[in-house]
């Protein structure tokens, strides 16, 4: 299934899936905010290092399947599938905006 994702979220998606560390980085604020696996990443290269450290452990594929919007936050459910722990899984991207950037992301199960 194909959703509609607002542009900044589209860049972030694709920049996972085919730009790497520094293409997933561009998609954020330069103050932007990572929550993911317990751990917070401020600021771009903080992102760029969160990105690179995650495509070094784990190959996966993402497939957007869910977009809801609540409160200025995005919701975006994903199927995952990969080489990780609990494969496949649908995750819940939250993401909030600013002027086409992305300024949070927080990823949960």
């Amino acid at each position: 299934m194909t959703v509609r994702l607002p542009k900044g979220i589209e860049a972030y998606f694709t920049a996972d899936r085919d730009g790497g560390p520094d293409a997933v980085a561009a998609a954020f604020t330069e103050s932007g905010v990572v929550r993911d696996e317990g751990k917070t990443h401020e600021g771009r290269d903080a992102i760029r290092k969160w990105k690179a450290g995650t495509t070094q452990k784990y190959t996966y594929t993402m497939e957007p399947f869910l977009v809801t919007t609540e409160d200025g936050k995005t919701q975006v459910t994903c199927h995952v599938v990969g080489d990780f722990p609990g494969s496949p899984v649908d995750l819940r991207f939250f993401f909030v905006l600013e002027n086409e950037k992305i300024a949070q992301l927080e990823v949960t199960v």
